[in-house]
């Protein structure tokens, strides 16, 4: 039997929702913070299939036209490897800071979030207003100088730099091992559309879907993953903010979501965002507030946007310091009103949505509680109820554009790393150059064809968003304390840099230990804010003292790496006070963080 609602997604009785699939169970998890009850296998006989008409076939398969002939478009700027990896340091600001945004907007952060405003709702935009914008502002203002100012290629280039060889090749390790692995969860995401849409087996949609991205990948570079990243961004809005008002239309405008949202369970707490006792696991309201402003908002949110290669790398295409600035400065300004396309649709859901509602009703009574709905799927369910064709094929080519930004975002950062900081540093040196932008295009095929076979490993964890997290506290917090003490402290030395991120890292590792014994008990993400927390004391306490005992670099080489030791032209475009007042990054930075402030006390 089938249940549909003409030109919307019909749902079979006997079907398994997308979000049941274990990958999605996994990556999707996000929004309940807790393990999934239980796993249900997904085959094609029993995932969602859609009611769609013509109209929407046909916007999706444009999108596709799109997206190949900005690869092709993009290949003819490709005659170096700088060309291929770097776009040739020439692109806008603008467009870098757009693209900046698009990389990160991937099924994690439109499905997750989503579904996290379902169950915390408000609570939902610390991961924005506290646990993003303000590390990209710092990002800008303080570190973009150093990366490109010093001319590097890629952020563990950077770290040989300033402690050389040991720090810099554990950092490529794990960077490109991690990238691929994420890759493999987009790319399983991206699999799992096609096949709902078309109705192809999974597996056979896994490969075309990474195919379409290793084609504009390969052909064109990063330039390609840039400029495709622009149009996804606005593929994504024009998909997410029709979703947003249509529902709100139907939900009896602000008014009618707030009365029907403190009617529900969890009642008027989740029209505030503050203390989050939810989100961070803490019942004391202050302990709460330390949490998340230190754990997520400091430790975890700083080590992930100012050492994540993935994000800088975009910035690193711009043609001046000044212009790499602007780049996170600019795409922090999209960042911040994002939750109001992402986690308001979720709110809406959960109380317009029969189904969603009912499932909120049962697992608030009984937080054991399982059924076939689940939080993950709560964006989905809206889409199925207030989308006419059209606008569903929009929604349908906005989830693709936002799985392909992920997928396409790790591929290019882990050719990069692979080609540059691994192949060309420990393998193959002192090469002509199109040797290595033949290794970057190898680097591109090799890791797609990874990602194909992560893509299946990513569905035997039971809840990715915690293991990304837990990875997360496990390399990000102690790598930005490494960065962070040696960018500003040039007696640091090169055996305090790698000895700190060990320790740093192994320190995580015990705690993470200890919650999974239940020494302690946290919910939601707590355990991993205070393995975040410890991660980076640790590193700092082990960096000073081996730094004390063991010689520092000559003050000569930490030039361009240390801010102490960097004259003040190499750190600032010299053109910068000629910027009219809309370019000049701190004053950008400046207006975003008072408005960032301005919405945590709004929606306080």
């Amino acid at each position: 039997m089938t249940r549909s609602t003409p030109g919307f997604i019909a749902w079979r009785d006997d079907a398994v929702p997308l979000a049941d699939s274990p990958v999605l169970h996994s990556a999707l998890d996000v929004a309940t913070l807790r393990p999934t009850a239980s796993t249900v296998h997904l085959d094609a006989a029993s995932s969602l299939q859609l009611d769609a008409d013509p109209v929407d076939y046909a916007l999706v398969a444009l999108y596709f036209v799109f997206v190949i002939g900005i690869g092709l478009l993009a290949r003819r700027r490709v005659s170096s490897s700088i060309d291929f990896f770097l776009s040739g340091r020439s692109l806008p600001a603008w467009v870098t800071g757009l693209a900046f945004i698009s990389a990160n907007l991937g099924a994690v952060e439109i499905m997750g979030m989503s579904a996290n405003g379902a169950e915390y709702g408000f609570p939902t935009f610390h991961y924005f207003w506290i646990g993003a914008v303000p590390a990209m502002l710092f990002l800008g203002v303080v570190m973009m100088p150093f990366y490109y100012g010093s001319k590097v290629r890629s952020v563990p280039e950077f770290m040989r730099r300033r402690f050389g060889t040991g720090a810099h090749l554990v950092n490529a390790l794990s960077f490109a091992t991690a990238q691929v692995l994420i890759a493999g969860v987009n790319l399983y995401l991206l699999g799992t559309i096609v096949n709902v849409l078309l109705g192809w087996p999974l597996w056979v949609s896994v490969i075309v879907a990474a195919v379409i991205v290793l084609s504009y990948i390969t052909l064109g570079g990063l330039s390609a993953a840039i400029y495709n990243e622009v149009l996804q961004f606005f593929v994504i809005v024009a998909a997410l903010l029709p979703l947003t008002l249509v529902g709100l239309h139907k939900v009896g405008g602000w008014e009618g979501l707030r009365d029907k949202v403190t009617a529900s369970p969890g009642g008027a707490a989740q029209l505030e965002s503050w203390p989050g006792n939810a989100l961070s696991g803490f019942s004391n309201n202050f302990l709460s507030v330390v949490g998340i402003v230190f754990g997520l908002g400091f430790v975890l949110s700083f080590g992930y946007w100012t050492t994540n290669f993935v994000e800088v790398q975009r910035a690193l295409a711009t043609h001046s310091i000044s212009a790499a600035r602007r780049t996170p400065i600019i795409g922090a300004y999209p960042k911040m009103f994002i939750p109001l396309i992402v986690v308001i649709p979720g709110m809406i859901s959960a109380v317009l949505v029969p189904q969603m509602a009912e499932y909120k009703n049962q697992v608030t009574a009984n937080p054991d509680y399982t059924g076939d709905v689940t939080y993950n799927q709560a964006l989905l369910y809206l889409m199925k109820d207030v989308l006419p064709n059209g606008l569903l094929g929009v929604g349908l080519a906005g989830l693709l554009a936002a799985f392909m930004a992920g997928m396409a975002a790790n591929i290019s950062a882990f050719n990069t790393v692979f080609s540059y900081d691994l192949w060309q540093q420990y393998v193959r040196r002192d090469r002509p150059d199109h040797y290595y932008l033949g290794v970057g295009r190898l680097a591109t095929v090799g890791a797609t064809v990874a990602a194909i076979f992560t893509a299946f490993i990513a569905g035997n964890f039971s809840n990715m968003m915690d293991y990304l997290q837990t990875l997360f506290s496990f390399f990000n917090a102690p790598l930005f304390a490494t960065f962070i003490l040696g960018m500003f402290w040039k007696r640091m030395t090169p055996t305090a840099g790698w000895m700190g991120l060990v320790c740093g890292t192994g320190s995580a590792i015990v705690v993470y230990v200890l919650h999974k014994t239940d020494v302690f008990e946290l919910s939601g993400q707590g355990s991993s804010f205070v393995a975040a927390g410890v991660a980076f004391f640790v590193d700092i306490a082990v960096s000073v003292a081996v730094t004390m005992v063991t010689q520092p670099k000559p003050a000569a080489e930490l030039v361009g790496l240390v801010y102490s030791e960097t004259p003040k032209e190499m750190r600032t475009d010299p053109e910068s006070d000629s910027l009219p007042w809309y370019q000049r990054p701190v004053l950008l930075a400046g207006i975003a963080f008072a408005l960032v402030i301005a919405l945590n006390i709004i929606v306080g």
